[in-house]
């Protein structure tokens, strides 16, 4: 999509801060991180939120969990735990219509949010 942001972080059309990048997936660093760790999976290909994710998209899913493990792991998070996000629709919070994976960790984190 042209209009999307994360397409066009994707694409690298538009900087970003890498951590992995694999055939399905790409993760970056947050701009206005919330943690010490804040990084972003999102898929390479668009899709708009979890809403629209499908069976068809197991491959995909496991990748984008595999891939917030590993940030979790070369972060430093693993023994001290991490938080991963989905938000769907503006009234979570959700600014770009485009699915991702927030992974957030590096303090003791408040619950519940906000």
């Amino acid at each position: 999509m042209t209009d999307c942001l994360f397409c066009a972080i994707v694409a690298g059309a538009l900087p970003s801060t890498e951590v992995i990048s694999t055939d399905l997936v790409y993760a970056f660093r947050d701009l206005h991180p919330v943690a010490p760790t804040h990084v972003l999976v999102v898929p390479r290909e668009h899709i708009v939120d979890a809403a629209h994710i499908t069976s068809d998209h197991a491959t995909l899913l496991a990748e984008l969990f595999d891939v917030a493990r590993r940030v979790a792991l070369s972060d430093g998070l693993a023994d001290r735990g991490s938080r991963l996000v989905l938000n769907i629709g503006p009234d979570s919070g959700n600014s770009v219509a485009h699915l991702h994976l927030h992974v957030l960790g590096g303090r003791r984190l408040a619950w519940p949010p906000g």
